[in-house]
């Protein structure tokens, strides 16, 4: 029942597709393997999708792919990076902390306000994180997506405050 209720959380309709598609492919398995994710079924996601390998022998992340709007948002490429790396300088204990547990749990994670304020912007949206692993069983990466609009100016101070709000579910 977690799987629904994370899935019934998610407001954004694309961050549902790729939710979606990612029950789907994951088959009678815990989870579905990287490989089994189907870029023509989350065509609407691809320019906010993002994606990490694990190392759960060295608890390392390394960038696997970020579609067009997340790779603008960063600067830089993903694609074989260190996430140490990609967010030196940008609370990379945060991420770290937050990619580890959906991998290691697993677990599925949900965060909805200041999704970029780590790095110093003021976008507010829609973020959600999911394991993957190439056996089904034992995490070996994660998929993710953030739906966002940028803000121009500062946003309201209330947001501000409370910064991304996250909320966990369970990986049945």
């Amino acid at each position: 029942m977690s799987l629904n209720s994370f899935l019934d959380s998610i407001e954004s309709p694309a961050l549902r597709v790729l939710v979606s598609h990612w029950a789907e492919v994951r088959g009678a398995r815990r989870m579905p393997a990287w490989e089994d994710i189907r870029p023509s079924a989350i065509k609407l996601v691809l320019p906010i999708l993002w994606s990490w390998k694990f190392d759960r022998a060295t608890g390392e992340f390394i960038g696997r792919l970020a579609g067009e709007r997340i790779q603008t948002v960063f600067g830089r490429v993903i694609r074989n990076a260190r996430m140490s790396d990609v967010f030196e300088g940008h609370d990379f204990l945060l991420a770290l902390r937050r990619h580890t547990r959906v991998a290691m749990e697993p677990a599925f994670f949900r965060g909805r306000g200041l999704v970029f304020q780590h790095l110093g912007r003021f976008d507010i949206g829609e973020r959600i994180i999911l394991p993957l692993a190439t056996e089904g069983t034992l995490a070996d990466g994660i998929i993710g997506a953030t739906a966002f609009q940028s803000e121009l100016g500062a946003p309201p101070e209330k947001l501000v405050r409370k910064g991304e709000i996250e909320h966990w579910y369970t990986v049945d």
